[in-house]
């Protein structure tokens, strides 16, 4: 199991997550090393969200209780309308 984003992050990539994440698992939007930091550089986050590494994420769940769009979940519980960002969140660092 892993952690996965979801589509409530898309124009938000709110960095709480990352904030929380022991792993320095979640990265993006753009930046596939970086852990989030380039948000507040952005001038526009239209389309944009944040990422988790599935190779990085430790499945400890503490970044899915402070996300303000409730975005994240367990992939094996991401809703049906939502399946979709399973793999567009691993196709990310491919």
């Amino acid at each position: 199991m892993t952690y996965v984003i979801t589509e409530p992050c898309v124009g938000v990539c709110d960095t709480a997550c990352v904030e929380v994440c022991p792993s320095n698992a979640i990265h993006g939007p753009n930046d596939k090393e970086g852990a989030g930091a380039e948000v507040k550089e952005l001038n526009s986050l239209e389309g944009l969200q944040l990422y988790i590494n599935p190779e990085e994420c430790i499945d400890c769940g503490v970044c899915a209780p402070e996300c303000p769009v409730e975005a994240i979940f367990p992939d094996d519980e991401v809703p049906d309308n939502l399946q979709a960002y399973v793999n567009k969140n691993a196709e990310f660092f491919d």
